[in-house]
């Protein structure tokens, strides 16, 4: 068996379920589990609905579900055979009705908790997942929609859900194995549920870590994740047009980059299927030929010193000074403790004699966090930061990498420097305004010339 996960850009319209449902049919004889994202932009509509609810704008909450569900019943129905299209409807008809009563009640609240995000933003998964299932089914492929708030079973940390692996996996095992062999299942990425049923999300990009998860329970052959790109690349495209794609990396190298910020894939994704050595394979819905990436759990030897270019835009840098404390014993725990009571995550970390910065993607809290900080330290924040991540297994053997790093970005002011443990990355800060140039000066550096067996 082999999971198949389909991201948004791949299902953002009847054409792209199309081409999504094509890719399945020709692997049905490797029998897939299907995974799937919320169509487009579905989950960035929801959430600016809630919002709009929950700030009083109950109309245009309205109008813009409306346009929603519009879009929803617009791309879906030519994807259904004649016959089922009455289940589509009624299906349609629940869904978009119970997210009405909800913006209504948002909106007479006027408040949006965490939890209540979690169970609107759920809904995008649920369309998606029934839709795609239909869809198979309507080019003679047998399907079984599956709803994976009974088989994800999370924690309540609404928007940022935890898995509970083991009863997690026992689920997905025994619900798959249940299913007749013929038959495709179909669920939804990203969401789960607690104990008591109550919808819960597991952060953006969630859904490449229920394919994942699915993938470690059943044992899969291959965990394949289908996005618009050739796999991981050199750099972010966006920064880097004529970016390479990488052939091979393994899952140490992949995940420092899920967690620098490249898109292809969620932070989380690596973890189950490094566990269970399940090979993960990124490719591009849009060119199903076209070989990807495959991410493994052997070093695969490359004459370049780096595989890739992780870049991570919003960041802020807070740096922190006491010159009474710092060397005292605890004062470091102390700090951390903070963020960690705030629920913080801290990416980068470099101290100096007199001072200790660290970066922050989530500045949500920072204020409570810096009010608690205050009267044991003197705080600076810079904002509208970037994290610019060098990645590669040969940084550990390689004399003189931070030479040409630092060389080739002779003319960028460099915030901050850190050395990851693995001593598989160096990260630098810099400001976001000169995250363009110092991409382009590394991938100058290290880019130019490409051993052809790990770049495309």
């Amino acid at each position: 068996m082999i999971v198949m996960k389909f991201g948004g850009s791949s299902l953002e319209s009847s054409e792209a379920i199309r081409r999504a449902v094509a890719i399945v049919k020709a692997r049905v004889h490797l029998r897939p589990v299907v995974v799937v994202s919320a169509m487009g932009k579905t989950t960035d509509a929801l959430l600016a609905i809630a919002h709009a609810a929950a700030q009083g704008n109950r109309e245009d909450a309205l109008t813009r579900l409306h346009k929603l569900e519009d879009f929803h019943r617009r791309e879906s129905i030519p994807l259904v055979a004649p016959s089922d299209r009455m289940e589509l409807e009624i299906f349609l008809d629940e869904h978009f009705r119970a997210l009405c009563e909800t913006v209504k009640g948002l909106s007479a609240l006027g408040e949006l908790t965490l939890r209540s995000r979690d169970a609107v933003a759920s809904y995008g998964e649920r369309l998606s997942s029934r839709i795609v299932s239909l869809a198979l089914r309507a080019q003679g492929i047998p399907s079984a929609h599956l709803d994976s708030r009974r088989l994800i079973l999370t924690d309540d940390n609404f928007t940022q859900a935890t898995p509970a692996i083991s009863e997690t996996y026992h689920r997905v095992a025994k619900c798959i194995s249940e299913i007749d062999s013929v038959e495709v299942p179909v669920m939804g990425g990203f969401i789960g549920a607690t104990s008591d049923g109550i919808s819960t999300t597991m952060g953006r990009g969630g859904s490449d870590f229920t394919a994942a998860l699915v993938g470690a329970a059943i044992d899969a052959k291959e965990i394949q994740i289908w996005t618009d790109v050739d796999g991981v690349l050199t750099c972010d495209p966006h920064l880097i047009p004529d970016a390479r794609p990488v052939k091979t990396i393994s899952f140490d190298e992949a995940a420092e980059l899920a967690y620098f910020g490249a898109k292809v894939l969620h932070p989380a994704t690596v973890f189950p299927a490094k566990a269970k050595n399940i090979p993960v394979r990124i490719l591009n819905s849009r060119r199903p030929d076209a070989a990807g990436t495959a991410i493994v759990a052997d070093y695969v030897p490359c004459a370049n010193t780096l595989k890739s270019l992780a870049c991570k835009r919003g960041v802020t840098v807070v740096t922190i000074r006491s010159n009474r404390m710092l060397m005292a014993h605890g004062f470091l725990a102390r700090i951390f403790e903070i963020f960690d009571r705030y629920e913080t995550a801290v990416d980068m970390v470099s101290t100096s004699e007199v001072s200790v910065s660290l970066t922050v993607d989530n500045d949500r809290r920072l204020a409570e966090i810096c009010a608690q900080l205050n009267p044991f330290t003197e705080i600076a924040v810079e904002k509208d930061q970037a994290i610019l991540c060098a990645v590669g297994e040969n940084l550990r053997h390689t004399p003189g990498v931070a030479a040409r790093i630092f060389d080739a970005l002779r003319h960028v002011n460099v915030r901050m420097v850190s050395q990851g443990a693995s001593r598989l990355n160096l990260g630098m800060v810099v400001s976001s305004q000169d995250l363009q140039r110092a991409a382009e000066a590394l991938h100058r550096e290290f880019f130019t010339e490409l051993d052809p067996k790990v770049f495309g």
